[in-house]
């Protein structure tokens, strides 16, 4: 049978195109193909077109008996994403957090980073600490 490829285009997604890098990002080359003669010329252009390199999943090493906490990645973009549900008096005293780290110290910082942070501390107190830890204890005493 001929050729299976997906005809379909790839567009960049809102966070590619306002997205402004510090440093600037070589051109990559163009595709070695050339475009199919029924599609437009603008989907065609390979600046317009951005495509991540498919890179195969890593091999799995076996977990060692402590890991050290990773430290907290700050302001940049995250490619693993989790969903988390808190209670309405959780996610205000978060967002009162976030007010009072701007008031009262200058720091501006969203409540991702924060929570990213929060969960930086507490790793690193678990291995530091491992039962004792005040993750532990908090889930201690939460089943009791």
């Amino acid at each position: 049978m001929a050729d299976q490829r997906s005809r379909r285009v790839t567009l960049p997604g809102a966070d590619e195109l306002f997205f402004r890098p510090s440093a600037p990002v070589p051109p990559e080359p163009a595709p070695s193909t050339s475009p199919a003669p029924s599609a437009p010329a603008h989907l065609h252009d390979a600046s317009a077109v951005h495509t991540a390199p498919v890179t195969p999943p890593a091999p799995r090493r076996p977990r060692a008996k402590r890991q050290r906490a990773p430290q907290p990645s700050g302001r940049q973009r995250h490619d693993e994403k989790i969903t988390v549900y808190i209670s309405a008096a959780e996610l205000l005293a978060l967002e009162q957090t976030r007010l009072t780290l701007r008031a009262e110290h200058g720091l501006t910082a969203d409540r991702g980073r924060i929570v990213r942070e929060a969960v930086a501390v507490l790793l690193a107190d678990f291995e530091e600490h491992g039962e004792s830890s005040m993750l532990v204890q908090r889930l201690i005493n939460e089943s009791n």
